[in-house]
């Protein structure tokens, strides 16, 4: 067996969720929502189901579906693509591992941002990438010019960027971005930017993708997510937009992955993103309400959470919170004693793990929040 995967451990989702329904603790830590998708993007995909096709799709994607994402793009964030530049997924996970695979030859060095995301770093490894790291680290989370300075090198091929990000729930501003897209200027990298959380941005904020950026547009490759814009995580729909130089190799490796994608939800979507400005800007308001609720909780509770910019999560900072105990202690002793079950942040990192901070998701209803606060207080009670 490949000793990569053979001794990987449970990841931290997983194992948490089952503590969860061990102690039938309210589940805080897993990133599904449980209110929020549009009903008749649900109508759609039954209707299409009952009248539509159920054999394979095209494996670009439906052409409906590839049209869709291109006008959507267009109308919200002023991206000029084409449907040809366009290949759906089942799923954003997909979509990046079919990227990482076809994007990466043996001795590549791929720059990653951690906290990251659990399925980069095996597959950038599986695809024969030397990752390197950029360390992002609380209250703020920024990306310095002295960070990328030092993690580039002639050998970088990739760069993986998500954007919002989890689970820090920053949304990296221009500044920022505008670094990092110099930076892969200068070193001729491609960017393959993870944006599913590209419409849960709060407070005003808008998602600038890296694509929009000068020189970008044709070196990076845009994944994108329906299950986290509808709230239909189960669903497991994405896509890749890129440029044709770089779409192709990536559409064969996600021939050889999954082939196509369910046709009914693939219409389904289409109709989805052609839905009004104001559904966006409805569905961003009902998950800032969920966010503010929890968050006014925690602080009665005693806890200092850090801002929420965008995504579904909010950081909590234990030793702001009177809490001598690192994150992965906190965690474990919540799910079992207290019934609550939070992430643990280090479980992000692949080194230097900062241990100070715990995520939690607040993309649930009110009810399940206010049980949540009820027993994170308890949680805390068993520190302080």
């Amino acid at each position: 067996m490949n000793p990569l995967f053979a001794n990987m451990p449970i990841n931290v989702f997983t194992r948490m969720s089952a503590l969860a329904i061990e102690h039938g603790a309210v589940n805080l830590g897993q990133g599904f929502p449980d209110f929020g998708w549009p009903d008749d993007v649900v109508a759609k995909a039954a209707e299409e189901l009952i009248t539509g096709s159920n054999q394979y799709a095209p494996m670009p994607g439906l052409a409906e579906l590839r049209r869709a994402v291109a006008d959507h793009y267009g109308a919200h964030q002023g991206l000029k693509t084409d449907p040809d530049f366009v290949v759906v997924t089942s799923g954003a996970t997909e979509a990046l591992a079919a990227s990482l695979i076809a994007l990466i030859e043996p001795g590549d060095e791929v720059l990653l941002f951690q906290p990251l995301y659990d399925l980069y770093l095996p597959m950038v490894l599986r695809a024969g990438g030397v990752p390197r790291f950029v360390r992002l680290a609380p209250p703020d989370w920024r990306i310095s010019e002295d960070a990328l300075a030092e993690a580039f090198t002639p050998k970088t091929k990739l760069v993986v960027f998500n954007n919002p990000h989890n689970p820090s729930s920053r949304v990296f501003d221009e500044e920022e971005l505008g670094r990092l897209a110099r930076a892969c200027g200068r070193h001729d990298a491609i960017a393959l930017t993870d944006e599913v959380w590209e419409h849960v941005a709060f407070d005003g904020r808008r998602h600038v993708p890296l694509a929009s950026l000068p020189g970008m547009v044709g070196r990076t490759v845009k994944v994108g997510s329906a299950g986290k814009i509808f709230s239909l995580t189960g669903w497991k729909v994405g896509w890749v937009v890129a440029p044709p130089a770089l779409a192709g190799p990536i559409s064969k490796a996600h021939q050889f992955l999954t082939f196509a994608t369910a046709p009914n939800l693939q219409s389904a979507v289409a109709y989805g993103l052609g839905k009004e400005a104001g559904w966006f800007d409805g569905m961003r308001r009902g998950f800032a309400a969920a966010r503010d609720r929890l968050v006014s909780g925690l602080r009665e509770a005693g806890f200092v959470t850090l801002p929420a910019e965008g995504t579904y999560f909010v950081g909590v900072d234990l030793p702001a919170s009177g809490i001598d105990a690192d994150d992965a202690t906190f965690c474990e002793r919540a799910v079992r004693e207290a019934g609550v079950a939070a992430l643990p942040l280090s479980a992000f990192y692949a080194e230097a793990p900062v241990t100070s901070v715990i995520r939690l998701c607040f993309a649930k209803k009110p009810e399940t929040l206010a049980a949540g606060v009820e027993r994170m207080a308890k949680a805390r009670g068993l520190f302080v």
